[in-house]
Order: structure tokens, then C-alpha cells, then sequence
């Protein structure tokens, strides 16, 4: 129980951090912003405790199954932060600030080539877009989805090469997927191969296909309001981080299928083998 205490109280002090690292690096915060970030903070705490000190899950999926959530908070994490110290370089620049920025505007470059993610989220901007927005919402776009790359492919190492979820130990399905309903109808290998590929097709088409949504849709939503530091940081973070979310969440599905039919081919296999024996 302490044990359990002690590792809810460090995740919803983790968590509270990430929500409130942009107002805690960025310059000139309002009062009016900081009490709403104190108080997102807050609730992100409270949140985080209540679901990892109950003994079982009731929202977050793979718990037990390290490190994928470590990993995805991880990537988001890292994201955040050094999104705050590029966009706090404009205006108290440090050595450090400045060589991250450096980095990011390369990469922003590197990744914004026809076609691509990045490039479309600079075309969703509007025709009256400063250049100095654009360049800041290349490099956010540029860095937060190089980010989102690097941490997909860890995970898709940690599946493919080391075994992720069975390497250490055994998977429980049921506790691992809290929000996955056995008794909904249909073989439970079939449905979670479809929720993969779903999950999969989704996080491959959302980074292309929020850009087109929001330049479709200009007159309700305003690009211009990413000039608000806070706002780009956190909406360039989600637009990478979330199809990056949806593709780990596809692929760990699809492997959880794998393990099922493994065990029933095995399970199938010994039933045969001991029915020849008796007969």
C-alpha cells in the first residue's frame, strides 16, 4: 500500500509539472493565466493519484504493462519543455535557449518538404501570418513531430525486438485494457486487430488531415491565435503527440491479439496431442 502511495504521489507530481512547465519557463505570465494553469495542474494531480492508488485501472490502459505509458509521457514531456525554452528564447535568451532553438529551426527545416506534416501546418496558417509566427510554428511543428517519431519507433523496437508486454512478465488483459468490454460481442482476436488497424489508419491520417480541417474551417478557428505562446506550445504538442498516442496504442493492440492466438494455437495444440495420447 505504501509502495502504491509513494509511486501515485511521484505520477501526479509528474503530471502537475507537465501541465504547468510552459507557464513555469515562459516570461510575462498573466495572473489570470497562472491561476488557470494552477488550477489545470491541480486537477491533473488529482487525477493521476486517484487512478494509480486504486488497485485496479479504470482509464489508463497498459498500467502494468511498462513502459508504454512511461514512454508516450516521456515524449510528451520533453515536447512541452523544449517548446517553453525555444519560445522563452525570443524574449530572455540564454546559451541554452538559444542553441534548442537553433536545433529546433533545423529540424523545422529538415521535416518541412512537400507534402509533408509540418509543411501543411505552415500552409493552414493565414495569408496576414507575420513571418516570425511562421517560422515559429515551423520549428514547433518541425521539433514536437520529430519527437513523436523518435518515440514510436522506440516502441516499435520494444515490441518487435524485446518482447514488449511479456518480456518480464505475464500480461493480464483484462487489467491492462480496462476500457476493452470482453463481452461485447464477437472473437475478442478479431476485434482487437480491428481496433488496431483502426487506431493505426487514424494516427497515420490525423497529422494530415487536421491542418486541411482547420484551413477548411478558417472562419471558426483562428490560426492567428498561435502567437500565444502557450497556445502554440500546446497545440503543435497535441497535433504531433496524439496520431503518435493512437499508432502505439494500434500496435500494442495488434500485439496483445498476437499473444491470444498464440496461446489458443498452443491451448489447440496440446488438447489435439492429448487426445491421440488417450486414444
Amino acid at each position: 500500500m505504501v509502495t502504491r502511495m509513494a509511486g501515485a504521489v511521484l505520477r501526479a507530481i509528474l503530471m502537475a509539472l507537465l501541465v504547468a512547465m510552459p507557464a513555469l519557463i515562459l516570461p510575462g505570465i498573466s495572473a489570470d493565466s497562472t491561476q488557470i494553469v494552477v488550477l489545470a495542474a491541480l486537477l491533473a494531480f488529482l487525477l493521476t493519484f486517484i487512478e494509480y492508488y486504486s488497485q485496479y485501472p479504470s482509464i489508463i490502459e497498459f498500467r502494468y504493462a511498462s513502459p508504454f505509458n512511461r514512454l508516450r509521457f516521456f515524449a510528451l514531456f520533453v515536447s512541452v519543455t523544449l517548446l517553453s525554452v525555444i519560445c522563452a528564447n525570443k524574449s530572455d535568451p540564454t546559451p541554452i535557449s538559444a542553441t534548442l532553438s537553433q536545433i529546433g529551426v533545423a529540424w523545422g527545416n529538415v521535416l518541412d518538404f512537400p507534402f509533408s506534416p509540418v509543411r501543411l501546418v505552415v500552409l493552414m496558417m493565414p495569408e496576414n501570418a507575420s513571418e516570425t509566427l511562421i517560422a515559429s510554428v515551423r520549428t514547433a511543428a518541425g521539433l514536437s513531430y520529430f519527437i513523436s517519431i523518435i518515440a514510436l519507433f522506440v516502441f516499435i523496437t520494444l515490441v518487435r525486438l524485446l518482447g514488449w508486454p511479456t518480456r518480464n512478465r505475464a500480461f493480464n488483459v483484462w487489467i491492462n485494457l480496462p476500457l476493452f468490454d470482453p463481452t461485447a460481442g464477437g472473437d475478442v482476436v478479431h476485434r482487437l486487430k480491428r481496433d488496431a488497424g483502426l487506431n493505426i489508419v487514424l494516427g497515420v491520417l490525423l497529422p494530415f488531415l487536421i491542418p486541411a480541417v482547420v484551413k477548411a474551417t478558417s472562419s471558426f478557428i483562428n490560426p492567428l491565435s498561435l502567437e500565444n505562446p502557450q497556445t502554440l506550445i500546446w497545440t503543435m504538442t497535441a497535433w504531433a503527440f496524439l496520431p503518435t498516442s493512437m499508432i502505439m496504442r494500434g500496435v500494442a493492440m495488434g500485439r496483445i491479439a498476437e499473444l491470444i492466438e498464440e496461446k489458443r494455437n498452443r491451448a489447440y495444440s496440446s488438447s489435439e496431442q492429448a487426445g491421440m495420447q488417450t486414444a
